[in-house]
């Protein structure tokens, strides 16, 4: 079996990479900005995401492609490459898997095409979206083309992970060092509800939606716990042996920052320490339910936060990024 993967060079994308050599596929992925971690045993297209004669090319021969590649939320992109990416780039990927007669297509999508879940409920996959921010916005219309082309009789499947944690994140890790150095402070109540995922659950997820999810459904695949942003960080904490300060900053001054440091960090290109899009993790809640993938294709995930946040911690340490 082969199998083309992009954002193969990303976080999720080399741990799903890991557990395809793994099994015994062959593997072919798309390097963009970092290089593919398993270079010497996959084979690497550098090649644009938008180029459809260049990706069908490259598609040919592969059984499933699993698309990852995404601009994150909280990476300061303007809305324009949000949509370039997470939505034109999504298309030049099913029209290229089209033409090159691909079995099944794994879509990629986001817990942020909801918006915010309301407060008690938990989102089943027919949750209506809503989506928030510009990344969410793009996601969306991402989502939206996939379930065209499936409509249209392709092999699509699409899931949506939760927040994914592990091994070599470098998005969870930036709150992780924060805290590790003692220099967080809570912004909001962190009261949102959020559904944590290990990356190694999720990959198993991904492979098990790969070999029996059905054509055209969307899957939640979150982790085995719904817990609030204070939870999360205060678990994060304690794997640091650190303690929260008992300060926070208040919603509507967190928001006012957050909008006026995205201002004057947009002209230099760099991440501002605080954004409206890492401000969502604490006021836009996630919560969902794993029912429907759990039912249809047996997904379970073992790896409740205290143990996982661990591992990643361990991880972070044994490889001097703290």
């Amino acid at each position: 079996m082969r199998a083309f993967v992009t954002g193969g060079s990303g976080f999720i994308g080399s741990h799903l990479i890991d557990a395809l050599l793994e099994a015994g596929w062959r593997v072919a992925a798309i390097s963009h900005r970092a290089p593919i971690l398993q270079a010497d045993r996959v084979e690497v297209a550098p090649i644009e995401m938008t180029d459809v004669s260049e990706l069908t090319a490259e598609m040919r021969g592969a059984e499933v492609v699993f698309h990852l590649a995404s601009a994150v939320g909280s990476s300061g992109a303007a809305r324009d490459d949000y949509f370039q990416t997470n939505a034109a780039g999504a298309e030049a990927v099913l029209e290229a898997a089209r033409r090159a007669g691909v079995d099944r297509i794994i879509h990629f999508s986001s817990a942020g095409v909801l918006g915010a879940v309301r407060e008690g409920e938990l989102a089943g996959e027919d949750y209506p979206a809503q989506p928030i921010l510009p990344y969410d916005h793009a996601k969306r219309a991402g989502e939206e083309a996939a379930r065209r082309y499936a409509a249209e009789g392709m092999n699509v499947v699409i899931v949506r992970p939760g927040w994914v944690y592990g091994p070599r994140d470098r998005r969870t890790f930036k709150l992780i060092r924060q805290i590790a150095r003692g220099r967080f402070v809570m912004a909001t109540k962190g009261a949102a509800r959020q559904s944590p995922v290990y990356v190694e659950d999720l990959v198993k997820g991904v492979l098990q939606a790969a070999a029996r999810g059905a054509a055209g459904q969307v899957y939640h695949l979150g982790g085995p716990q719904i817990m609030t942003a204070r939870e999360i960080v205060d678990e994060v904490a304690a794997a640091c042996g650190r303690a929260i300060p008992r300060f926070r900053i208040p919603a509507l001054p967190a928001r006012l920052a957050a909008f006026l440091l995205e201002k004057a960090f947009f002209p230099l290109h760099r991440e501002p320490p605080l954004s409206r899009p890492k401000l969502s993790f604490f006021s836009h809640s996630k919560a969902l339910s794993i029912e429907k993938a759990r039912r249809e294709f047996g997904y379970s995930p073992q790896i409740e936060f205290r143990r996982g946040v661990r591992l990643a911690v361990d991880w972070y340490r044994r490889n001097g990024w703290l």
